[in-house]
């Protein structure tokens, strides 16, 4: 036996030296990892690192939040905000509906398993007071089978909840991804102006997953702490109420001191957030402009630009740590202080036979995971608001109604493709308040011929193309066709119908095939290859290794600029329009893939806006409109414009 001929006084040191150990491995913990290392480090609540996670199905890594949730003003202030965090909250786990079996079952398991694990210390301090006394070996053989079934069936309830917490986390993250990204793409070309693409992917990606991390951590911290604290509790009042009530003080300080650091590291994961968006667009915006920061050998300046922002987001976590550093410094001088009027008190009461050996050590087993427990409840809280700011921005984005008019349902077996700008002006949203950009423009695109818009920079052609495409709205006036206002039409159709072919087109990264068919559910190889051998593109390609399931790149970088404009052209007419809009859409083409690819654009009574920049590249067109400062200055045929003065470059 372990404790059979020993003295009191050394199975007293032994338990001192026990008692010590817990504080000591964690102070050395402290100094030897990098607080950013922490399991617990950016908690909003700063719950302490002694906390393992071991509760978490997932990675020990906990969140950083970066919540906007406001802690000082007024008491009406602070009512709203818990009221707004509730309905919040309320409708998150709304959608956790789907998965309503599944988190039954896991809260069944996880409860069955906080059981198993309150009482394993119970039994560890019987099978102590065991060893020291004349115990049938029956009896101690029964209380050994008895801790390991427990031990057993911790592991095993722990691993259940584990696994279905962990997919019906992955179910939730997936329909909220869905949904926010969904609700992104019917949002007005506008909002996109407004509203960075790497703010956006971030908010995507990085803040719906710590939406879906803070309802099943938070769920699972607060049954499994609430559980668990109760039977503890219980259980320990049994052994000691004295040292019962030396436990609960330290948790009123640690909060005290845990509210303190709450409040100033909030800011903090603030700056944070913001900062990690900034990197993330700079970054975006250097790799997918590297052709032009190659051009104008401008690395140096890009490394430079990053260098700053990783040194300001530097500065901020440097900040952070050194708060987190004290926070911890003060909490750990509270948890050791208590720790030592604990020791104290166990003496008296040993040396008063009103504790046994046995019991101070499942006292002291349950000691640290009670105080772990009521820690996560207070980092679940923490944790719960912090992260109301990033909750409430994802929502704003999914209640985001499009500023535009609704599309109607009008989709005409035949259209002829008559289009006709009356009085529009127009202004872009987004821009600061100055004039118009296009001041009461009005034309008229008759099928079967060709108009040519032309003006210099800034005159508004790509303004009225963008109006055409029903990418913005017109802030007066209206653009019909064949008599109809556009936002009549289906969406899908009049995309359709009215087909841009632009300068620089845009590609995506994939094959060939799948560029050119984008948009389209039943677009065939055949028809794809009738119009490439009609501009004479079909030879070149089925010359290439995989023909038109060859992969083009990042955004078509693997073709040149000819053949990406030739592309798009086929992008177009496989989808046989009645309008088609040419913005300088042959400008990268020799005059014989010209002369090839214009006839084709002109077949079958289409209706043509070619947008050019000089008067001369358009002679041939059947209308000409030449436009400045946002109006329409001129129009008339070629001959017609010369004769009256018309400007050749212009």
């Amino acid at each position: 036996m372990l404790a059979e001929g020993k003295p009191r006084a050394v199975l007293g040191r032994l338990v001192a030296l026990l008692c010590l150990l817990p504080p000591v491995v964690e102070s050395g913990r402290f100094l030897t990892v990098d607080s950013s290392e922490a399991p617990w480090a950016g908690g909003a609540g700063g719950a302490p690192t002694s906390a393992r996670c071991s509760w978490a199905p997932w990675p020990r890594h906990w969140p950083v939040s970066s919540g906007k949730t406001s802690f000082c003003g007024d008491g009406k202030k602070r009512d709203a905000d818990t009221v707004n965090s509730k309905q919040l909250l309320t409708r998150l786990l709304k959608y956790c509906r789907p998965d309503t079996i599944h988190l039954i079952a896991a809260f069944s398991f996880l409860i069955f398993g906080v059981i198993c694990d309150s009482l394993i210390p119970l039994y560890q301090g019987k099978v102590i007071d065991m060893l020291g006394g004349q115990t049938p070996q029956s009896s101690f053989c029964y209380s050994i089978g008895q801790l390991a079934l427990l031990s057993l069936g911790s592991a095993l309830f722990s691993g259940l909840r584990g696994g279905i917490f962990m997919c019906s986390l992955a179910r939730l993250n997936k329909r909220l991804k869905h949904l926010l990204f969904h609700t992104l793409l019917q949002q007005d070309v506008n909002f996109f102006d407004e509203n960075k693409p790497g703010t956006l992917s971030s908010r995507l990606h990085s803040d719906v997953d710590r939406m879906g991390r803070t309802v099943a951590m938070n769920a699972n911290v607060l049954v499994r702490s609430t559980v668990r604290t109760g039977l503890m509790l219980k259980v320990m009042l049994g052994l000691s109420w004295e040292l019962t009530l030396l436990t609960c003080i330290e948790m009123p300080l640690v909060g005290l001191v845990q509210n303190k650091y709450s409040t100033l590291s909030k800011a903090m994961k603030d700056q944070i957030q913001d900062c990690q968006a900034q990197n993330t667009d700079l970054a975006s915006q250097t790799i997918g402009g590297i052709r032009t920061v190659r051009s104008f050998r401008a690395e140096r300046d890009e490394v430079r630009r990053y260098n700053a922002a990783l040194d300001q987001m530097s500065r901020i976590r440097r900040r952070s740590r050194v708060y987190r550093a004290v926070f911890l410094l003060l909490r750990r001088v509270v948890t050791l202080t208590i720790k030592i009027l604990m020791l104290l008190q166990a003496r008296s009461l040993i040396s008063s036979d009103r504790l046994s050996l046995g019991n101070l050590v499942t006292f002291l087993l349950y000691q640290k995971p009670m105080s772990q427990s009521l820690q996560e409840l207070l980092y679940c809280y923490g944790e719960t608001v912090s992260t109301m700011g990033v909750i409430s921005k994802v929502f704003s984005y999914i209640d985001r109604t499009p500023k535009s008019q609704k599309a109607g349902d009008l989709a005409p077996e035949r259209l002829r493709g008559r289009v006709t700008f009356q009085d529009v002006t127009f202004s872009y949203p987004s821009a600061a308040p100055g004039p118009s950009v296009l001041k009461s423009v009005s034309m008229e695109l008759q099928p079967g011929k060709v108009t040519a818009l032309v003006g210099p920079s800034g005159s508004g052609k790509t303004s009225c193309v963008s109006l055409l495409k029903r990418l913005y709205e017109p802030q007066e006036g209206q653009i019909l066709l064949d008599g109809e206002p556009l936002h009549r039409y289906d969406h899908k159709f009049l995309h359709q119908q009215v087909a841009l072919v632009s300068q620089n087109p845009v590609l995506f990264s994939g094959s060939l095939r799948y560029n050119i068919e984008y948009g389209l559910k039943d677009c065939s190889l055949e028809k794809i290859r009738e119009v490439a051998k009609k501009i004479n593109v079909d030879e070149f390609i089925s010359e290439l290794k995989d023909e038109y399931d060859t992969d083009i790149g990042e955004c078509g970088s693997k073709l040149s600029d000819g053949l990406k404009q030739c592309i798009a052209i086929i992008r177009a007419l496989v989808r046989d329009p009645r309008v088609i809009v040419l913005d300088e859409a042959t400008s990268k083409l020799d005059v014989k893939a010209q002369h090839t690819v214009l006839p084709e654009i002109l077949s079958r009574g289409r209706t043509v806006l070619v947008v050019a920049h000089q008067l001369k590249t358009v002679e041939e067109a059947d209308h000409i409109i030449f436009m400045e400062n946002g109006g329409v200055m001129e129009q008339g045929t070629h001959r017609e414009l010369m004769a009256q003065g018309g400007d050749t470059t212009g």
